[in-house]
């Protein structure tokens, strides 16, 4: 497994969860949903991911999408 398939795969935990949560326990759950979807696109629009820096320091591989360079890609 790479960052980004670790990334995703955290992300859409998360938001699976939250949703459970949500549903089940409190609406305030979903705040957590809100916050995931923030950082899924303020990491589209400027390459950092808290995530993915952990997941870099746990000494996952990086893939393409968040290999720390701006000309990662192409």
């Amino acid at each position: 497994m790479n960052v980004d398939r670790a990334v995703l795969s955290l992300a859409g935990t998360m938001v699976l969860v939250s949703l459970a949560l949500g549903h089940f326990v409190s609406p305030y759950w979903l705040l957590l949903t809100a916050f995931v979807g923030l950082n899924l696109l303020q990491a589209a629009f400027t390459g950092f991911c808290p995530a993915a820096t952990i997941f870099r320091k746990l000494g996952l591989k990086s893939g393409p999408a968040f290999c720390g360079s701006a000309t990662a890609g192409r």
